[in-house]
């Protein structure tokens, strides 16, 4: 069979374009080093001078000035993303009721959109372990709401629980158990400080179920996350008591200090730093209470003192 006469000229084209670049030669310094460039010119590899102009330009026909507006002339769609059971390769039914021009839908229409929402929602999880994923990951994006934390920690801890669910981890365990333990788990791998309280406080299950299913699938995964450093949550405590940069300045070299000498070992990050705050807010005559510090950082007031007395004396003011 005849190839189209149109696929055998661009064949020829091609061969002469190549047999062009191969035999041309620089008139300026008569290097035969040619090559073609990102804008499609050939241009001398040796002295940069450009021997043909291809005015074709590749990219798109419209013109944007900051991200932003870059984002919004864009024709294609959402990045992949981890955080939802099909990583967003789905469209969805909007629940507008209009259509393209922007105009209202009549009664049938808005009753037959309704009915096709209705079973695109039943035919996007084909069996219990997607429904499983989509619970889960939905209870993530809830709890890392309420906690405030970045979208690359959602992104992580989807990541885990897709592994936990993997490798069967979820058996024998609630899925919200789980589910809160990988978003434990992508904080303190992030380095987002977060304290088991905190975490406890926007899920629905104990905090005790917490820990041990946290142990739990960091064994199993490997995760291999380092001990929390109390400094992590020193920013965000001495921002809530409305405390100056010196304050959190001394309060880092307090943990310092401390830490060098042994104290941290066994010690909650959470009370140890809070104790350096209440210290250093007294050194850098901020003082703030024993009780105002203890709320903050959700520990007691008995902690505080207990380790407050330990710094001092480590700092050399007793």
């Amino acid at each position: 069979m005849e190839r189209p006469s149109r696929q055998r000229q661009q064949e020829r084209n091609t061969e002469r374009e190549s047999d062009e670049t191969e035999t041309l030669s620089c008139p300026e310094c008569e290097s035969e080093e040619i090559v073609t460039d990102a804008d499609q010119e050939l241009v001398c590899e040796d002295c940069g001078l450009v021997l043909d102009e291809r005015n074709i330009d590749r990219g798109p026909e419209w013109r944007a000035f900051n991200h932003s507006e870059r984002q919004s002339k864009s024709r294609v769609g959402a990045p992949i993303t981890e955080t939802m059971h099909d990583k967003g390769l789905t469209t969805t039914i909007d629940w507008k009721d209009k259509d393209a021009y922007g105009r209202s839908l009549s009664s049938e229409k808005r009753s037959q959109m309704h009915r096709l929402r209705k079973w695109q929602e039943r035919i996007r999880t084909k069996d219990a372990g997607e429904r499983n994923l989509q619970f889960a990951l939905s209870e993530i994006d809830r709890m890392a709401s309420a906690l405030g934390v970045p979208r690359s920690v959602r992104e992580v801890a989807s990541v885990i629980y897709r592994r936990a669910l993997n490798e069967d981890l979820i058996r024998g365990r609630s899925i919200e158990g789980v589910s809160t333990a990988a978003l434990y788990a992508a904080c303190r791998q992030e380095g987002i400080p977060r304290s088991l309280d905190e975490v406890a406080d926007v899920s629905r299950v104990p905090q005790k179920e917490i820990g041990r299913t946290y142990r739990y699938i960091s064994q199993e995964l490997g995760l291999e996350l380092k001990p929390v450093d109390p400094k992590q949550f020193v920013p965000r405590f001495a921002s809530s008591l409305e405390l100056s940069e010196e304050v959190q300045s001394k309060a880092t070299e307090i943990i310092d200090v401390s830490a060098e000498q042994g104290l941290l070992s066994g010690k909650s990050p959470t009370g140890f730093a809070a104790a350096a705050i209440y210290a250093a807010s007294l050194l850098c005559n901020e003082k703030k209470t024993q009780r105002e510090v203890a709320d903050v950082a959700q520990v007691t007031e008995v902690t505080i003192r207990n380790r407050y007395q330990e710094q001092i004396e480590a700092m050399g003011f007793r």
